[in-house]
């Protein structure tokens, strides 16, 4: 039986340190991973918390382009009323612009009478010459 014990001996002074050494870095890897673990849940409750806080960005962008179309919906009915005003105006010049025409037309007529009125004269002064002169 010395031969077993021997090797027992032998076994428990070669294996018994390499099991140990197994056990510690078993231990080591096992708070390793723990801190791991602790960590991940860190991260993903990080993540979490700034998925909720894209969430709420997101709700206060699609609040902010709802107000933009409110908005664009003002410009397009102001632009609306200014187009409506512009075509008014250019009827009311369109429409002085014709007044100012006609009264250059009579204004023109005017100018006309009155020449025709003083040729009438001359020749209405030049006929009672004439009759003065044929009856003399």
């Amino acid at each position: 039986m010395e031969i077993k014990e021997a090797i027992a001996a032998v076994l428990k002074e070669l294996i018994v340190p390499e099991i140990n050494s197994i056990k510690e870095e078993n231990r080591e890897i096992k708070a390793i991973l723990t801190l791991t673990n602790k960590r991940l849940d860190d991260v993903n409750l990080h993540l979490v918390d700034q998925s909720r806080r894209i969430d709420e960005t997101n709700k206060r962008i699609d609040d902010i382009n709802k107000r933009f179309d409110t908005i664009n919906k003002r410009f397009d009915d102001t632009n609306k009323s200014i187009n409506a005003v512009w075509a008014d105006i250019i009827h009311r010049f369109d429409e002085i612009t014709q007044r100012m025409d006609r009264l250059y037309e009579v204004i023109v007529r005017r100018e006309e009478q009155v020449f025709v009125t003083e040729r009438v004269a001359v020749l209405e002064r030049e006929v009672s010459e004439l009759k003065r002169l044929v009856a003399a």
